[in-house]
């Protein structure tokens, strides 16, 4: 699909009412190493995060020209099953994934034919009970979004831990706050999972750290790129030599505005260093527009760095409107890929209604740029 003409295009893969579900939200977007593109998103009976949720995929053989039908492949019925996690893995081709259920346990899963098969889920909350002496949490999750793996082979999968007790989502629903960073991971493809050191935690000056990306720096360092809830509005940075120990002081990257919303970060080549990030950049809207200090999410804008992640000069509004959390992918051609949420349903940008997929190539990010 791509070329040295610019070209961008979308496609709405998920809309709201469609299957029986009132919205689909939290989107994650995987290309295989054979090219084939999984689009991963939450298919909600209700809008709210402790409603029944089923995880839902749809998949393209074809660069997206054409898509498979829908189909749900973790559900419980009744439960919150959420945050899809997809991670490529080059070395055998395989797809992992993992997600929670009622953000109380999470399950690993893998399919060996790019999403058509997949194995039964294995139960993986073991590694996150290690964190119990140090954290004792109440609600777990992965991701969402993409996972990576290293150039030595070891899976990195972001989490976030809460000890959140009180009547946040309604009553018996735990809360999502106060929460902390990590990562797991995996040296054996997806076979066991270890946890990381703690990165983030919930402070005064770093309020609720919480959805994360990861990326590998081309000196061989790993880098988390962190929502949070501090009213500078910035996201946090932090590093690790071996993505799992050591992390740098997480520290507010002043290039990145925090909307307090997932976002995505990806590498689109090593050399020359270019590296992708996007999220709804509303800092135009003003001032906060939730009573937790969440702003407007619209405004969804790709930003590309050449300095690996220092600066990021470039940057290209996919979508003005309402939009949400997205996931990037690019495939062995150039195309990008973000699978994000747009619009709202009843005047409520958390309920979004649809989930689309825009593609585009680096011609169209970089002509014609707001800097």
């Amino acid at each position: 699909m791509n070329s040295t003409e610019p070209f961008f295009n979308k496609t709405t893969l998920f809309r709201t009412g469609e299957g029986g579900y009132a919205t689909y939200r939290i989107p994650a977007i995987a290309v295989t190493t054979r090219g084939t593109l999984l689009a991963f998103c939450a298919a909600r009976v209700e809008p709210g995060d402790w409603s029944e949720i089923a995880i839902a995929l749809r998949r393209s053989t074809d660069s997206g020209a054409t898509w498979s039908s829908m189909r749900i492949i973790a559900s419980r019925r009744g439960a919150t099953v959420d945050n899809p996690a997809p991670i490529v893995d080059r070395e055998t081709g395989s797809l992992h994934f993992l997600h929670q259920a009622e953000y109380e346990r999470c399950y690993y899963l893998r399919s060996d034919d790019d999403g058509l098969n997949w194995s039964e889920p294995v139960d993986i909350t073991a590694t996150f009970d290690r964190f119990r002496d140090e954290y004792p949490w109440t609600v777990i999750a992965p991701g969402p979004g993409h996972g990576i793996q290293l150039r030595n082979g070891r899976l990195v999968v972001p989490v976030w831990l809460s000890t959140g007790a009180g009547t946040e989502f309604g009553k018996g629903k735990r809360g999502h706050r106060p929460s902390v960073v990590s990562v797991i991971t995996s040296d054996d493809h997806g076979a066991t999972w270890q946890r990381g050191e703690i990165v983030a935690r919930h402070t005064e000056m770093t309020p609720n750290p919480s959805e994360t990306d990861a990326l590998q720096l081309n000196d061989g360092r790993v880098l988390l790129n962190i929502r949070n809830e501090s009213k500078r509005n910035r996201r946090l940075i932090s590093v690790s030599a071996d993505g799992a120990t050591g992390w740098s002081e997480p520290a507010f990257h002043e290039g990145l505005f925090e909307p307090i919303c997932f976002a995505s970060l990806i590498r689109y080549s090593e050399q020359p260093s270019r590296i992708l990030f996007a999220n709804p950049d509303s800092r135009h809207t003003g001032a906060p527009a939730a009573a937790w200090g969440a702003w407007r999410r619209e405004n969804l804008t790709v930003r590309l760095s050449d300095d690996e992640g220092e600066t990021w000069p470039v940057a290209k509004v996919v979508d003005p409107g309402v939009t949400g959390y997205s996931d990037l992918a690019v495939s062995a051609d150039g195309t990008i890929y973000c699978l994000y949420e747009g619009g709202e349903t009843g005047g409520n940008m958390f309920h979004n209604s649809h989930l689309t997929l825009a593609a585009f190539n680096l011609a169209w990010l970089t002509e014609a740029t707001s800097r």
